[in-house]
């Protein structure tokens, strides 16, 4: 086995010295006139090239070699040509200049003679295009007070739980709330438009409840340090806010008529354009099965739901997103009420919805808005017919569902980005076993205006790799295609067979199978020690139908083994030399839960599993994910799929790892599960990395699982690292 170590390392060393360029990152002049980007270059190197975006045209940024010598002589510290390091570069007077930033010190660069000068950061523009046009608001986040009145010559204060309002100029204080104490204050205001009206909440405060851990090995210690902190699970009580409305002449108090929030706290409050009256806020009952937008009238208190969805399942919080378009009374929403994620424009007086999108395809995400043109930018997935329904797409499209436009026409998963103009935009795009290509395009037309950059997979292949290659199955209902990708061994004999691994990551939240082009990976590491590596979407992950994602309600620990299993059988019978009696698993988190989960209730297939800082309970786990997913109140159900609760039903080889101070899922549910197993007479491995936090071990965790698959799958010896001088 030493060699087959070997030869692992040395064949991914190799591999990872090969650049992919799967992601170029343009920098842009800011009348959108050219543009920069830094080009890897095989052994870790790199050159920078410039681009005339007109003409698509491609040179060298600067000479590299003078720059690295006028650099060496300014700096004093040698440079190498291919290794030029810059925390910041622009370009300016037609090209002719350049200011860049080299550690801590600017310089002015003069692409004449290539001589620097010291000088200051002043008035740079720096336009990354791979920016978020547009941020997004969490709903998690807290809502955005201003204590001071929109004419600036009132302020707010809090005092003993109460609302008052001082006049600035003259001190004079104005009571507005009677009945708030230090047990529940008033607090979370908002200003009307107009200055008149203050939102307010009382508010009923809960305290967050705190997990702890131990640092055992703290240096120039010999005692263990506790951390502790807040840390809230399923089921913990949330602070509630009962939204008010007082009214600062008439010095009148009015409960909204609503139910208070007792769910991700008070809430971004948005005003009918200048009219004072009413305003609205984004509403998420507790259980992810209600969203609502509410109408609320300052004057009477009394709210009317504008968009009220329910589910019996879920609703992807995360997923939602709102646009208030205040001069049109409109808002742009998405849901997934039709059994896709699609985009609707709202009418915000009536609550009338006209669907935008439309098909058996997912928005993925709003890429911006165009309010005058009326227009959607988006990114979406499923849309293209014969190629992976997972490849990112862009698109743009009309408020009226008109005008669909794909601004990347090619197969592939893309990834683009605009200048800051929008009038070009670069597309990237790949496949897992197929090399990037970026192209420079006139957005009005979608017309190319030239190839930037086209990999090529002959360096790749010359190391004696093979590329992954994608494998699509029935899943448990023999309708719905199961997509993953398989990694073999670059020697594979075709007389043997191989046990076959597992890479799994399940959680609800997304979708995890890599599409772009991967020729490196850890489960190509893993294959060249004689396995076939596996990865695998199945239901109850995002980014398909309602339905496929709809499979993980209440109901984690399905994982989408029924799916993965039939794919993983249909896989061996294409690939023969697939030995699927001997399945391993492993995976890191919510994979770490899975992982541990397959041994437990599917033994039959799976026979050795490598779980790192697993979720192994989620009632352990924080409360936000758990409850999303798994549903509130917190049922038996919980119990029912814990790993901790079922230790006792292990069969084959598992190996638990998990780092003292995780702050991400608690160590304790690892232990727990130790302790269950011990309790259950159960033969295991465990490793506890002192001071690592969420983590799959890190390097010696990730050579601790490959030692620990050899074993028990191969039933060979790893190599003994503490025999090796």
């Amino acid at each position: 086995m030493a060699n087959a170590y070997q030869l692992s390392t040395k064949l991914d060393t190799a591999l990872r010295n090969i650049p992919t360029n799967n992601d170029l990152i343009p920098f842009w002049k800011k009348d959108g006139s050219a543009f920069w980007y830094k080009k890897n270059l095989p052994n870790r190197t790199w050159e920078y090239y410039d681009v005339d975006a007109a003409t698509g045209k491609r040179k060298a940024a600067f000479d590299h070699d003078k720059l690295a010598q006028n650099i060496e002589k300014i700096t004093g510290k040698k440079q190498n040509p291919l290794k030029l390091q810059f925390t910041e570069l622009y370009f300016a007077d037609e090209g002719n200049t350049a200011k860049l930033k080299i550690q801590n010190n600017w310089y002015q660069l003069n692409l004449n003679d290539y001589s620097l000068t010291h000088t200051n950061d002043t008035s740079i523009y720096r336009y990354n295009a791979k920016r978020p046009l547009q941020q997004r608001r969490s709903r998690w986040q807290r809502n955005r007070e201003s204590r001071k009145s929109p004419d600036g010559k009132s302020e707010i204060l809090i005092r003993g739980g109460n609302l008052f309002v001082i006049d600035l100029a003259t001190k004079a204080e104005t009571q507005l709330s009677t009945d708030g104490n230090a047990d529940k204050p008033y607090g979370e205001f908002a200003w009307s438009p107009d200055g008149k009206n203050i939102v307010a909440y009382k508010i009923d405060p809960k305290e967050i409840k705190k997990v702890h851990y131990v640092l055992s090995s703290v240096p120039g210690t010999t005692r263990g340090e506790l951390k502790s902190r807040e840390y809230a699970q399923p089921g913990d009580d949330f602070t509630a806010y009962q939204p008010y409305v007082f009214n600062i002449v008439a010095k009148t108090a009015i409960k909204v008529d609503a139910d208070p929030i007792d769910f991700f706290g008070a809430p971004e409050l948005h005003w009918r354009g200048n009219n004072s009256r009413y305003y609205t806020y984004e509403k998420v009952d507790r259980g992810h099965q209600r969203f609502r937008v509410i109408e609320v009238d300052v004057l009477t208190g009394k709210t009317k739901n504008i968009i009220d969805e329910k589910t019996k399942t879920f609703i992807y919080e995360n997923r939602i997103y709102t646009r208030y378009l205040p001069k049109t009374n409109e808002i742009l929403w998405t849901s997934e009420q039709d059994g896709w994620q699609h985009l609707y424009l709202v009418n915000a007086l009536t609550g009338k919805q006209d669907l935008i999108t439309k098909g058996n395809y997912v928005v993925k995400d709003i890429d911006s808005v165009d309010i005058v043109k009326r227009q959607v930018w988006f990114r979406a997935n499923g849309m293209n017919a014969g190629e992976d329904p997972y490849f990112i797409h862009y698109y743009r499209i009309g408020f009226d569902g008109k005008g669909l436009v794909n601004l990347t026409p090619e197969k592939g998963n893309h990834n683009l980005s605009f200048s800051p103009d929008r009038k070009y935009y670069i597309d990237t795009y790949s496949q897992v076993n197929v090399p990037p290509i970026s192209e420079l395009r006139l957005t009005a037309s979608t017309r190319k205006i030239n190839e930037i950059e086209h990999g090529q997979a002959a360096a790749y292949l010359a190391t004696g790799v093979k590329l992954p290659e994608v494998f699509v199955a029935k899943g448990r209902d023999g309708i719905t295609d199961i997509w993953g990708i398989v990694c073999f061994p670059s020697k594979m004999d075709a007389s043997k067979t191989y046990p076959v691994i597992e890479n799994i990551y399940a959680g609800p939240h997304d979708s995890f199978v890599p599409k772009s082009f991967l020729p490196a990976s850890e489960m190509q590491s893993i294959a060249e020690l004689g396995f076939i590596v596996v990865q695998i979407d199945g239901m109850g992950t995002a980014n398909r139908s309602k339905a496929f994602h709809d499979v993980c309600w209440k109901n984690i620990a399905d994982a989408g083994f029924p799916d993965r299993i039939l794919w993983l059988k249909a896989m061996a019978v294409k690939y023969p030399n697939a030995d699927i009696s001997k399945v391993g698993i492993y995976g890191t988190s919510a994979g770490g839960q899975s992982s541990t989960g397959a041994l437990l209730f599917h033994p039959e297939f799976y026979k050795a599993a490598v779980s790192a800082c697993g979720c192994h309970d989620n009632r352990i786990d924080k409360q936000w994910w758990n409850e999303q997913w798994m549903g509130y109140p917190v049922g038996p159900h919980y119990g029912e799929q814990s790993n901790i609760t079922n230790a006792g039903k292990l069969l084959g080889n598992l190996f638990l790892i998990v780092g003292e101070a995780d702050e991400n899922v608690p160590p304790e549910s690892t232990y727990r599960l130790a302790d269950a197993l011990i309790k259950a007479n159960k033969d295991f491995d465990i490793l506890s990395i002192p001071g690592m936090g969420h983590s799959d071990g890190g390097i010696y965790g990730r050579r601790r699982k490959r030692d620990f698959f050899v074993k028990h799958l191969l039933n060979a010896e790893p190599p003994n690292p503490n025999l090796s001088k």
